[in-house]
């Protein structure tokens, strides 16, 4: 027996404000979320946002509206907005409808599901705490993300927030197996682009899949790509039984976007301008993140702060769902301590002693210890000089001051502009090195033996290589000195 066909509901544009558009249906009312379309070739999306009445709904469009004009015809499609999911999407960049972005072939094998999910129940959840290495040294000593946890990149521009997420999925891809997802919200067409290519050169491109809402695209588009970038990851975590690592750049645009959404419904804004619904938003797409007994999505967000301001709401808001707040600092950037990670205003609920183990914690501390009184030094140097100073305050700095530099760590992404050979660092390696900095192993090696390396044992072999140098500079230098004295 054939099943019914179902007679097309069709609506028409009663009001144009922008992206924002009134439809009236005088059969059925779409629900929330309904996608409906508009148009010659139906090229004009709009997602309804609420029921006005019994025949009306109001929308945004998540196209440009050009052409649109009262009394269009809209159809709606009976469903919300999907994105595709399966192995065919790998390797692939998309936009928020699904739409391939990289000219590759047409793609096949794929289900399409709807963007709203819900939140996997308490009863799948895992409350196993397992800490996530990601090769970076500054981060595994003192900052361990969780597996199937929330990590946040906090920043100002130009701090190096999306340098550290690529070296990131760099690292990650390198050497687990599990999938990247990266999803760029309010990017600019430079960055896709770059770090498409990026991936492609580093190989790791077919476990890798890469959303953009560009920074140019309405923000009802906007609003929607980090949705459809998590239902790609639930597909690989719920199905495929498979690690995810979903990077996001960056929640900020997400909020902001959810702002501008908020602003042309009419909404009354909160403090700041931000919309009266920014809690329940950034939670809706937050709590889908989560570790089950299927698998684990890990995600790594930046989050801009404006004005480096962290009392700013959106960045308030985003704190509350962290595991990790990885806090980047401008004043570190500026001295060339990169990653420009600031230790003291970062923290990790990971960074436990019944999670990382006694010995890992208590050097953790040790570390922060050492680095907060150097802080507290700072002022008194500037102004007296080191040389005033106790024996044990000059140890403490010299300490200080090469544990900076040991924290400091050639990325793979950043080769082509620095000179230095990228580094993936064990976590026995850097809390060794650690370790034996604390203990004075060190303390008459030059501290630029220590910058820019990878295990501790490169600062052994920089030194007698440096030292080397000297010796065989010396009888030049003497040769030199003769000569001069001659001819004077």
């Amino acid at each position: 027996m054939n099943a019914p066909i179902e007679t097309p509901n069709t609506g028409v544009v009663v009001s144009i404000r922008g992206s924002v558009v009134d439809v009236r249906f005088d059969d059925e009312l779409p629900p929330i979320y309904s996608l409906l379309r508009a148009g010659s070739q139906e090229q004009i999306i709009i997602e309804v946002q609420s029921q006005r009445d019994a025949c009306h709904v109001r929308g945004i469009a998540l196209t440009p509206t050009q052409g649109l004009s009262r009394g269009t015809t809209v159809m709606d499609t009976r469903g919300p907005l999907k994105a595709p999911v399966g192995q065919a999407v790998l390797s692939r960049m998309f936009d928020v409808f699904g739409n391939t972005l990289d000219e590759g072939e047409e793609l096949v094998d794929v289900e399409w599901r709807s963007v709203h999910r819900a939140p996997p129940p308490l009863s799948r959840r895992s409350t196993r705490s397992e800490v996530f290495e990601t090769g970076i040294k500054i981060i595994d000593v003192l900052l361990p993300l969780e597996r199937g946890g929330k990590a946040g990149l906090f920043g100002g521009a130009g701090v190096g927030k999306t340098v550290l997420l690529t070296e990131m999925i760099h690292n990650m891809l390198g050497h687990q197996s599990g999938v990247s997802i990266f999803c760029g919200i309010g990017e600019r067409c430079r960055e896709g682009e770059e770090l498409y290519r990026e991936m492609k050169e580093a190989g790791v491109l077919s476990d890798m899949v890469m959303l953009f809402g560009q920074m140019n695209e309405l923000p009802g588009s906007r609003f929607r790509i980090g949705h459809a970038a998590l239902t790609m990851a639930e597909y690989f975590r719920d199905d495929e039984h498979r690690d995810v690592l979903l990077l996001i750049d960056n929640i900020f645009r997400f909020i902001q976007a959810g702002m501008e959404v908020s602003g042309l419904l009419g909404q009354m804004p909160s403090r700041l301008g931000y919309q009266p619904t920014m809690g329940t938003e950034l939670s809706k797409l937050e709590e889908r993140i989560a570790n089950t007994d299927s698998g684990a999505i890990t995600s790594i967000q930046a989050v801009y702060v404006p004005a480096d301001d962290f009392t700013d709401p959106a960045a308030v808001h985003t704190f509350s769902h962290l595991s990790a707040s990885i806090v980047l600092s401008r004043k570190r950037a500026s001295e060339g301590l990169f990653p420009a990670i600031d230790p003291l205003q970062s923290r990790s609920k990971m960074a436990t002693p019944g999670i990382v183990g006694e010995q890992h914690y208590a050097l953790a501390q040790e570390i922060r210890r050492t680095l907060a009184q150097y802080t507290e030094l700072k002022d008194i140097i500037a102004m007296l000089g080191l040389e005033q100073l106790s024996s044990e305050d000059r140890n403490v700095v010299a300490r200080a001051r090469r544990l900076e530099r040991f924290l400091t760590q050639p990325f793979f992404t950043t080769e082509q502009f620095t000179g230095h050979k990228g580094k993936l660092v064990s976590l026995a390696d850097a809390l060794d090195g650690c370790e034996r900095i604390l203990n004075d192993e060190f303390k008459d090696y030059p501290e630029s033996a220590l910058y820019m390396i990878g295990a501790i044992s490169e600062a052994e072999d920089k030194a007698s290589a440096g030292n080397a140098a000297l010796e065989h500079a010396k009888p030049a230098e003497k040769a030199n000195k003769t000569v001069r004295n001659n001819e004077s």
